[in-house]
């Protein structure tokens, strides 16, 4: 996920504690995709926007399984990773640095957005806008799916817990909670201040419908 002025980003900013991670290598980048999109894979359909997609796992995946995708980050080394990725394996995605609350602006439609890990890094403000931002790419009966850390997952370091109820507050206009089902948040063994529950962090995965 990255913006054009990187090199002035401040430290403390969400953008340097991102390319922090990546300098070595975050806790997500699991080299898959998570096994919750796995299995809604065949909900997931046509156009894809891939929103926060990291060095590329899931929009590669989802590729590769014939769909059209363009996946968006706000940072340039993932971005460049995830283009030597999709190269290699001979698929074509559509990669996009910019920041995922502008994607409103991208002048397309999709069918479908895949969301993993981005919306619980947002605050109250930020969950308002990029749902706006999301109605405007969206026509009704086009669907999103987010998986983002559950409110049961102990502790409070990472990312923001997310409760089901704050799902349906957030899409309570012009969208219908289809779902949110408990799933697991796959993340790398053995980084510090990432250690979450056995097998991956709790997490929910949710699917909302763009309502007519």
């Amino acid at each position: 996920m990255s913006r054009q002025s990187e090199p002035s980003i401040p430290h403390d900013s969400p953008e340097a504690r991102f390319a922090a991670w990546y300098e070595s290598r975050p806790p997500w980048d699991i080299g898959r995709p998570q096994p919750a999109f796995v299995a809604a894979a065949d909900s997931i359909r046509g156009r894809v926007l891939d929103v926060g997609c990291g060095t590329g796992d899931l929009a590669i995946w989802l590729a590769e399984r014939a769909r059209t995708v363009t996946g968006i980050d706000f940072l340039a080394a993932p971005l460049a990773e995830a283009r030597a990725r999709a190269a290699a394996r001979g698929v074509a995605v559509n990669f996009l640095q910019m920041d995922a609350l502008a994607v409103g602006e991208i002048p397309e439609r999709f069918d479908a957005v895949t969301d993993c890990g981005f919306f619980h890094t947002l605050d109250d403000a930020g969950r308002t806008a990029y749902a706006a931002a999301l109605a405007r790419l969206l026509e009704p009966g086009c669907r999103v799916f987010i998986l983002c850390m559950a409110d049961s997952e102990p502790g409070s370091h990472g990312p923001r817990r997310v409760s089901v109820a704050e799902m349906h507050a957030t899409f309570a206009t012009g969208w219908t909670v289809r779902s949110s089902v408990p799933a697991v948040f796959e993340v790398v063994p053995g980084i510090p201040g990432a250690e979450f529950s056995p097998g991956g962090a709790r997490a929910w995965f949710t699917e909302i419908e763009r309502a007519a």
